[in-house]
Order: C-alpha cells, then structure tokens, then sequence
C-alpha cells in the first residue's frame, strides 16, 4: 500500500501551519467513500487540517472522565452524567432515553437553504435530548462509569468491556468475562485480574506497578516482562522467577522485600533509584508491534498495509487510526472502532459501520454523513439519535426518492459555504475542551482553547458533605494505621489540592494487599499514568545497536537506548 503510493500535493494545516503530505492513495480513499445520487459523485476532498488537528478536533466532542449530577429532564430524578447542569442541553436517564416514551422524529426540520448546515445542526443538537451517561444497558451497580459493555460493580471507570469489581482504569478488556477482574488505577490492560498502578498489561495475574507485562503474576514495579513471575524492579526479562533488580532470589527474599517496599517508602524510594539506573542501561524495543506487514507506530497486532495508527487488532489498509479491534478495513482518521466496520472517514467512536463519514457514536449503519448518536441506520444525513431508520435528514423522514433528490442540493449547498467534507467543528461540541479527551492528547489553557473556537468550561461541581478534609502528607503510611472513618473524609490531593474520596471497596482492596491510601487525585492519577508513556507521535531515529534507520515512538533527544527488533531480541531474549 505504502511503497508503491506517490505524494501528489503537500499542504499546509490552516490550524497549525504544519505541512503534511496528499497521496494518489488518499485520493482514492476520498473517492471511495464518497456518496453518489442520480450516477453523480459528490467528491469528498482531500482535508485542510493535519492528521494531528484532525484527531484534536474529533477527541473535543469526547468526554470520557467528568461526570456530574444533576436532574433528569423527564423524570426529574437525580442522575449522574456527563453534561454539567449548566449546559444548555435536555438530559435523560438512561433507562428512558432508550424507552419509547419520546419520538426523536418529533423534533425533525426542514433544512434551511437561507442557514449555513452547522449551525442548523447545533440549534437540533441543542433539543434532542441526551443521554446522560454513554454505556450499555448490560452495566449492573455501575452508576459513575462512561462508555463501558457488560461491567459490573464499578467506579469511575470509562471505555471498558466486561470489567468488574474495579476503579478508576481506563480501556480495560477482560474479552472472556471474568466476576473478579479487578482492575484498578489502571490502563490498557487486557485480560488481566487483580492488577493495581498498570499500564498496557495483557494475560497477567496479581501485578502491581508496572508496564507493559505479557503473561505475567505477581510481579512488582516491574516493566517489560514476558511470561515472568515473582520479580521485582525488573525489566527485559523472559520466562524467568524470582527476580529483584534483573537478579535471582530466593522466594523468602522475594516475600521480604515486597513487603518492604509497600511499607517502608524510604527503603521503596532507595530501590527505585536504582531501578531508574538499570532501567537507563537496559535498551527498549522500538516499538511493540506483532504479526504485522508493512505497519507503521505502535501497539499493531495482527495487521497489515497500516500507516500512523495506534493500538490496533486485525485492521488492514488504513491509515490514521487510534484503536481499533477485529476485522475492519480501508479507513481513515477515526479513534475507538469496534468489530467489521469498512470505508468510514473522520469518525468517533463507532461499530460495525460501512461507507460512513463525519459520524459521532454510531453502530451497525451505512452510508450515513454528519450524524450523531444513531443505531442501526441506513441513508441518513445529519440526523441525531435515530434507531433503525432510513432515509431521515435533520430527523425528518423521506421517502428514497424524495431523500436522493434533497440530499444533493443540500451538499451542493454545503460546498457554497465550505462546509461539505469537514468534520463538526469543535464549537459544536456539547462539551468544554478542558473536558475531553483532547485535552489529555493536546494540551492547552483557556486562554490559548477560546480564541480557537474551543468551548471551556468553568463549572464546579459542589463537594459532598465529609466530616473533614486531611491533606494527602498527613495521612498515615501504614495501611494498618488507616481508620474507617477515612469513608467520611476527603483527601486533598498532594499536587492539585482537589479534595477526593476513598470508597469502601477501595479501602478494603489496600487493606487487603497492603498497599498504602494514594495521595493524588483519581485524574491526576490517570495523568500520571499518561504521562508514563510515549507520546502518541512517530519520530525517525537509528538503533543504538546496528544503527539501522528505525521509526518509533522514542524521539531521538530522550535519553533510552532504543533498538531495533533484531538488535533487542539478541540483547534481551
């Protein structure tokens, strides 16, 4: 795919002023998934935003983590949401957003020709209800979780599948449901159980602060690890047992220092020091792809003819893509995908999709443009929250012919007010940016969000009633110091200073391990988590073995020794 495509035009970010490179293959790709009425193609073009830019503004309409309580718009009932009170929107509860106590055809409209297509689409935006929480219907006593599947018992945890009894983890995936995974302040990790302070952890058992472990238990602040057990501050290690610092031991000793490290935090910070001075002196792989042809980034498995696309399963011919699992093909600039999707463009969050472009949490549909939140849909063009319908424009129903002869004229519109093939800008967003996901990804501050027509918000939700509020240093190190009464204080976090609670289940997981009360807060938890790996960003460097050209998340200024696959399974394996 990659070899034999020739670069046709470079072009300059109208956001950013990067340039980035136009392919014949692109160009085809557009054409691919182009609508067409009455024998006529309405070419999408090639886009005037960077890959970078693309996926900033798609990531501003995707609010993961904060959630709010507020009242139900039908119910009146208290209810736990994404959308702050303040937000000019109507909220439902689940249970009926999805009955069929209201119509989303009732709100349908004529298309204005007189009004640009976007802001006829915020002013529908602003009165179909929303959903007040993203997640399935499946999810059992799991209440403050976003975007989850089939979870059970658990707690501000978001983008997860068949989770249970687990905390603060993002993008978990237990695929063979298990009732006692237990994942916690964790991400990426996949069928994993009782795992605590994980990152990017596949098939493990009982690992604690560590990353990027495969097959694995009861391993400690260890990283890179395959098919290893009882080690600890190891790294670049196969089949092996009983490790501390990459050196054998005896299990006694591995009982003894284990405990040692979770009670003593000068003893812990001693090692880890020279854990740091061994890790600085062990090479790291460029990057963590498997079964793969002709890939480029990181996290590829089982994939082929990929370039720029982040932790993705059996995908093929694509490009620009940021997670995406099982058997989808030929696609462009999208993030979260799940299972046979195909020819699908600047997309967010989406499921079983064909031929769709410009779409926002849609499952099962084909050939729909500019829609959000729809199911099961077939022909339908800016359409918001629709089930099993086709042939719908701005939520009013068409016949097919009445829908064939409308849409082209309402394109041809679009094209007269450059609107036609752009994403929804990130004004449109129900959300601030300080909200989303790209804030994570992109960083920036107010002052920098709102002259680029970025939302911001400033809400602050009430803190509940405690009994009082202990700053994060004053809490005792030994779990076994730890009173019940903490279930009624709140913590101020050690960096932040946002007050934050312990839940009981929490507490009785430390007490259960040992592991001290954290003094940050959940987010500035999941921050520092993020902030432990590489950047979502491909960087042309040598291997400091073979000096072969390599390219790989490690830019070349960072002080790792990094390797190319050869050089690193000779070295380490």
């Amino acid at each position: 795919m990659f070899e034999t495509e020739k670069v046709v035009e470079i072009k300059t970010c109208r956001h950013c002023n990067s340039s980035f490179e136009i392919t014949d293959k692109d160009l085809e790709f557009y054409q691919k998934v182009s609508p067409s009425f009455w024998w006529k193609k309405y070419n999408i073009p090639s886009p005037s935003l960077c890959p970078d830019c693309r996926q900033q503004r798609r990531l501003s309409f995707r609010n993961e983590k904060k959630l709010y309580k507020r009242r139900c718009d039908a119910t009146g009932k208290e209810i736990i949401s994404i959308y702050s009170p303040d937000k000019p929107y109507k909220v439902y509860e689940q249970s009926y957003w999805w009955s069929d106590n209201w119509n989303p055809l009732d709100y349908g409209r004529d298309f204005d020709f007189s009004k640009s297509f976007f802001s006829q689409f915020d002013e529908l935006m602003k009165e179909i209800p929303k959903i007040a929480i993203f997640r399935d219907k499946s999810m059992e006593n799991s209440d403050y979780s976003n975007y989850w599947q089939y979870c059970k018992n658990t707690y501000l945890c978001n983008n997860c599948y068949n989770l249970s009894n687990s905390y603060y983890s993002t993008s978990c995936f237990p695929f063979i449901h298990n009732e006692e995974t237990q994942n916690i302040d964790c991400e990426d990790c996949n069928d994993s159980s009782f795992i605590y302070e994980c990152i990017d952890l596949k098939e493990s058992y009982n690992c604690f602060y560590s990353n990027k472990l495969e097959w694995c238990n009861d391993c400690y602040f260890c990283d890179n690890l395959f098919w290893c057990s009882f080690c600890l501050f190891s790294i670049n290690q196969k089949n092996k047992k009983l490790l501390f610092l990459n050196n054998q031991i005896t299990k006694d000793e591995f009982i003894k220092v284990k405990e040692k490290i979770l009670t003593d935090n000068k003893y812990k910070d001693e090692v880890l020091s020279k854990y740091e001075l061994l890790k600085d002196k062990s090479p790291q792989l460029y990057c963590r792809n498997k079964n793969f042809q002709n890939v480029f980034w990181d996290n590829i498995i089982n994939s082929k003819n990929l370039k720029n696309c982040f932790f993705v399963w059996s995908t093929e011919n694509s490009k620009f893509l940021y997670v995406s699992w099982y058997f989808s093909k030929n696609m462009y600039d999208w993030m979260n995908s799940w299972w046979k999707s195909e020819l699908t463009y600047e997309t967010l969050h989406m499921h079983g999709n064909y031929k769709s472009c410009f779409i926002i949490d849609i499952d099962d549909s084909k050939n729909c443009y500019y829609d959000f939140q729809c199911f099961s849909c077939q022909d339908c063009f800016w359409c918001i929250w629709l089930r099993n319908k086709s042939y719908c424009i701005l939520n009013k129903q068409y016949t097919k012919e009445e829908y064939e002869v409308l849409v082209p004229k309402i394109i041809e519109h679009m094209m007269k007010t450059w609107e036609w093939w752009e994403f929804f800008p990130s004004s449109l967003s129900p959300f601030g940016y300080n909200e989303t996901v790209a804030q994570e990804y992109f960083p920036i501050s107010r002052d920098k969000a709102l002259p680029y027509l970025y939302k911001w918000s400033d809400y602050e939700p009430p803190f509940p009633k405690v009994d009082k509020i202990i700053p994060a240093n004053k809490l005792p190190e030994d779990i076994k110091d730890i009173p019940d009464d903490i279930l009624n204080w709140a913590i101020e976090c050690e960096i932040t200073k946002k007050p934050f609670r312990i839940i009981s289940q929490e507490l009785e997981f430390y007490r259960k391990h040992n592991l001290p009360i954290p003094k940050r807060h959940p987010d500035q938890r999941h921050l520092d988590r993020m902030a432990l790996r590489n950047p979502r960003k491909l960087f042309d460097r040598k291997c400091d073995k073979c000096w072969k050209d390599i390219k790989t998340t490690y830019s070349p200024d960072r002080k790792e020794i990094v390797y190319c696959e050869e050089c690193y399974n000779k070295e380490v394996y």
